[in-house]
């Protein structure tokens, strides 16, 4: 058996951040070849990750970060089956450098981020992330990203269940001012709270509208206190109705969290006229961990039956 130096497992280790046995491991089963090993650790990643593929992700981290210039945004939703992973370090890490490669390498879609090289490794985002299954244990994916350019405002909820990126336009280089940044901050966590679908009325389609004063109209029709008045009362309780899905539906047009005097639009016509300057909702990103996920549901009895049981 090869005589394997101390020095060599941690070189591998800090590679392919595999853990200090499966290394060593692999370079005694490579005879101490370097390279070898490497093939080694990857092909058991890439059967590691393919047995694990089917396996629910739903956990996991959102998290965001900005180019130097601050002028590019980007955030992405990685997966993980279990919070105890989620909250690891490594996994952490491993997210920020996903980041990091999104910044620089601005792919398209999930699968062009894949192709990409891992922010400071010869390997690919796809060979990373299968590293990384083979490492921790747990299947990983990466979600979904997107990336936002021009001057944005950022909000991490729950140590990454939740995040938003709102864009603004400005004027009067008021963007660059502590008071801008505190209502860009405040905008994303009303986000966060309130769950806005549009950011004003102009942006929600006639479609929408005309689906919600069809349902309007039939649970009118089907009140008994309602249903027998004139038709042009009716046309005015679902228009009134219509006004209440503006001020639920669109950001502007909700009550301010901070402030239930005014609503978010007057908040910032306020803030911007008190710069001296304009400042637009242009859009926003929010995306919320494991939404639309099927969760994992931990059956510890049965985990517990399968250890006694030695299976």
């Amino acid at each position: 058996m090869a005589n394997i130096a101390a020095k060599d497992v941690m070189e591998l280790r800090k590679k392919t951040g595999i853990g200090m046995m499966e290394c060593k491991k692999a370079l005694v089963e490579a005879e101490g070849d370097f390279d070898k090993a490497m093939k080694i650790l990857r092909e058991k990643g890439l059967a590691v990750a393919a047995k694990k593929s089917d396996r629910i992700a739903a956990e996991g981290v959102v998290d965001i970060l900005k180019s130097a210039d601050g002028l590019t945004t980007a955030i992405v939703e990685v997966n993980s089956e279990t919070d105890f992973v989620a909250n690891n370090a490594t996994f952490r890490e491993f997210v920020a450098g996903i980041l990091r490669t999104i910044l620089s390498g601005k792919p398209a879609n999930v699968e062009a981020l894949l192709a990409l090289p891992f922010d400071g490794t010869e390997n690919t985002v796809d060979a990373e992330v299968k590293n990384k299954i083979f490492a921790i244990g747990e299947n990983i994916t990466i979600r979904r990203f997107e990336i936002i350019e021009g001057v944005t405002g950022t909000y991490i909820h729950g140590n990454g269940s939740a995040g938003v990126v709102t864009k603004f336009e400005t004027t009067g280089g008021i963007e660059s001012k502590p008071e801008f940044a505190e209502l860009a901050k405040n905008i994303c966590m009303q986000i966060t709270a309130m769950a806005p679908t549009y950011v004003c009325k102009t942006q929600v389609p006639q479609s929408v509208i005309d689906n919600e004063k069809e349902i309007l109209l039939t649970q009118i029709k089907n009140d008994p206190k309602s249903a027998n008045k004139p038709d042009a009362i009716i046309a005015k309780m679902v228009e009134g109705r219509v006004s209440k899905f503006y001020d639920t539906a669109c950001l502007l047009e909700q009550q301010y969290v901070k402030d239930d005097d005014v609503k978010v639009g007057k908040y910032v016509e306020n803030t911007a006229k008190a710069l001296g300057g304009e400042i637009k909702i242009v859009s926003f990103v929010s995306y919320e961990r494991g939404e639309g996920l099927e969760k994992r549901e931990d059956d510890f009895a049965a985990e517990i039956d399968k250890l006694v049981k030695g299976q």
